[in-house]
This record gives structure tokens, sequence and C-alpha cells, in this order.
């Protein structure tokens, strides 16, 4: 027997899935990345002798390609992410390390079809992105019942209220509501069934506001997408692989950096260019982290950064925190495996043992090697240590939560742009 639904998903039809997702860039997206640089150096026919420069060349770009199209895929499913703003980015990322894998295997390349392709994936990509943006704004409606009314729309999710549990007319990409309120009822819960049955997702609350806010709420604890507490212990080895790799290979670039900051702080202050406190660490461990003094050795304080105007703050201090210059000498905690690149931002004994007064489980924040920079950093900017303590928690439980590498790759994109514009930083 033949069942009619009287509900349909937004986005449902074919054409637009298929526009919208990975098929149609892998398909049509890929072949126009190398085929257009291709066709411009070697001219038309140039499959029919494939030289081992020419196959290299090929399969950098096909790679990169790849790389950049389950990057930015990935991006959108984390909060408050324009898309467009990490186009440029992941493709110039991504070329580089093909260029790198040149550089250090001596495979030979045609460096014009690699730059080439790097020009016309950067005009694919933005081009995909203002075609789609009109699908790209997800409607979600909400169930009236429970902690769901307080949901706020952003950016990216329009979310509206529903009045009854009766079909309104409009389709809609999920539906939301709290799964565990004792006033839902067997209506509410006969619609959200047959929702299921039409395809479209039911969330639970706690899982949108995740998604709009990028916070987990720190009432108890929260197990991840696996359901477990314990984080990925395979990604968690291969990240600290490309933390020992990454400091190796920055630490060359940025000692003259280092050395001049150290020299301009001693110029202007008295007092060591280096200062050094004791923070807790990965499993609740103290260690001795490392930064370039910014503060005057003579004056006392709270035991925290009070702000931006905080007096004990030195003129070239304020400079070197606003760039993150401060924090480059972190690279040494990176390499005897005390921190990593991206991770919770490490707190003072004094401010560690407060949080634990309040929030009884904040030891489970030390399950990861603490971060030179971090999720809460880059959403919430570097405020006063005191300033927003929930709010900063409920941002480095979502990053525990969600620990990936796909998220790394989002908090390093978001540090890079906040060390070259100054914003959020303090």
């Amino acid at each position: 027997m033949d069942v009619t639904y009287p509900y349909e998903r937004r986005h449902s039809r074919w054409y637009e899935q298929f526009l919208l997702g990975w098929p149609f860039q892998l398909l049509v997206g890929l072949p126009l990345v190398i085929a257009l640089p291709a066709l411009d150096r070697w001219g038309w026919g140039f499959w029919q002798t494939i030289t081992d420069h020419r196959f290299n060349t090929i399969m950098a770009i096909a790679m990169a390609f790849i790389g950049i199209t389950f990057c930015l895929r990935r991006f959108t499913r984390f909060p408050g992410v324009q898309v467009a703003s990490y186009i440029i980015p992941a493709v110039s990322l991504a070329f580089l390390l093909v260029v790198a894998v040149f550089f250090f295997t001596r495979e030979e390349y045609t460096r014009q079809v690699v730059f080439s392709g790097y020009l016309v994936s950067l005009v694919w990509f933005f081009a995909g992105y203002f075609i789609g943006r009109r699908y790209r704004r997800s409607k979600v409606a909400v169930v009236p019942v429970g902690d769901a009314v307080h949901l706020k729309p952003t950016a990216n999710i329009e979310l509206r209220q529903l009045c009854t549990p009766e079909p309104d007319g409009t389709r809609y990409d999920a539906i939301v509501a709290d799964l565990r309120s004792d006033s839902l009822g067997p209506e509410w819960e006969k619609f959200l069934a047959e929702c299921t049955l039409c395809h479209i997702p039911v969330y639970h609350v706690r899982q949108m506001d995740e998604a709009i806010s990028g916070r987990v709420r720190i009432d108890h604890l929260s197990e991840n997408e696996f359901g477990s507490l314990m984080p990925s212990a395979m990604y968690a080895s291969a990240k600290r692989c490309c933390d020992i790799i990454g400091a190796l290979m920055l630490l060359p670039v940025l000692t003259p950096i280092m050395l001049v900051t150290a020299w301009v702080i001693r110029m202007d202050s008295p007092g060591p260019a280096l200062f050094l406190q004791q923070r807790m660490g990965y499993r609740g461990k103290p260690f001795k982290v490392f930064k370039f003094r910014s503060m005057y050795i003579d004056q006392r304080g709270k035991g925290f950064t009070d702000g931006d105007n905080d007096p004990r703050i030195t003129r070239v201090g304020r400079v070197i925190r606003k760039c993150r210059l401060d924090e480059l000498p972190q690279l040494f905690n990176v390499l005897k495996g005390e921190m990593s690149f991206i991770g919770p931002r490490p707190e003072s004994m004094q401010l560690s043992e407060w949080y634990e007064r309040d929030v009884p489980f904040f030891r489970y924040r030390h399950v990861v090697r603490p971060g030179i920079s971090g999720w809460a950093q880059v959403e919430q900017g570097y405020a006063a240590e005191v300033d927003g303590m929930i709010t900063k928690l409920q941002y480095d439980f979502y990053y525990i939560k969600h620990f990936s590498l796909w998220l790394d790759i989002l908090v390093l994109f978001k540090t890079i742009k906040t060390v070259f514009t100054g914003h959020g930083a303090r």
C-alpha cells in the first residue's frame, strides 16, 4: 500500500542536493580544476602522454582539491563559520602542503600548472559559495515546549516556532525539540515520529544549542559523539607527532623574532625577558609555562590579568600581547610534551583551584594537552582570565567533546587571523 506523507524536507530535490554535495565537487569541479591548467600548459591531448612530472602534477592538484573540499564541508558543521572567510586559507594551505611534499621528496612537477590549479580552485570554490548561498541558511522548526523556546537564531540558522503539531506548508531542513520535556505530549511525539519517517532530521534542543553557540553546558559532563568521555587516542597520538614536527620547523624561522623580542623587552623595562609560571597541565600535572614578560616585575596584582587597562602591563607588553608574540616561547613547552599548538589554555594553579571549587568536574578539562591557542580564545577573545569564566569553560568543553583534526584546523585559521588583525587579543 502506498503511503503519502504530509511533510516534505527542504532541499529534498535531487538536483539541489547534488549541486551542494561532494559528488558535484568530485565529478565536475575536480576534472575542471585539473583540465584547465593542463590544457593551457600542455595543450589538447595531454592525457595521451602522461610522463612522471605530469602525473605528479595532476595527482598534486587532485589531492589538494579533495582536501579542500572535505575541509570546507567539515567547517560548516561548526557554529558561526562563514565558509567564504576560509576559502583562501584552506586553498593556500592545501597547495602549500603539496608543494612542500615535492620540495622534500625532490619529485618533478610543473610549477605553472600547480599554480594555475591553485588559481582555478580559488575561483571554483568562491563561485560555488556565492551560487549556493541561497540554500545554505538552514530553516529549522522549533517545537515550543521546554528549553527549545529559548533558542536564538543565527546568521546561518533560521528558527521558526511551530504553533500546532500539524504541517504548516513550510518545508524545513530540521526540527528541534526538547525530547526530555514532560510537556512534550503524545501529539508532538507523533508529529516528530512522522517527520522522521519523512527523512526530516529531528534534534534534541541541547544538540542544537551547541551547534548554535559553540559551547557545552557544564551542569554535568558531556560525552562525545562516540558516547565516551575519552577523546580519540588515535588522533591525540597523531596530533602529538604534528606538534613535534611543527615546532621543529617553526623554531629556526621564529628564533630571530624571539631574539629581537627578548632584546626589546629588556630595553623597555628592568627584569628578565622570559616569564615562567606554574600552571595546571595535561592529566592534572603542574608544569612551568614559558612566556615573554609583558608586565613590570615590581608590581603586584590579583594573580590574573585584569583586562586591557591592567597597570602592570608594560608598553612593549601591550604590543606583544596584541600580536601574540608573548606566546612564542611556548614552542619549547610543545617540544617537551607539556603543551600542544591547539587546546584549552593552561590556567594558573590559583585559578585552577578556584575553578574546581565552583565546577566539581573542572579537572576533566585536563584530559587533553593545553594549547598555545584554543577554541575559547578564538571564539570569546583573549579576555582577562576571570571575565566570563563559565563561558570560557563551556567553550573548552565543546572543544574536548568535538576533539578532531577539523576543529584544530579551524582554530588555527582563526588564530592566524587574530595574529594579523589583532582582533580579540589582549
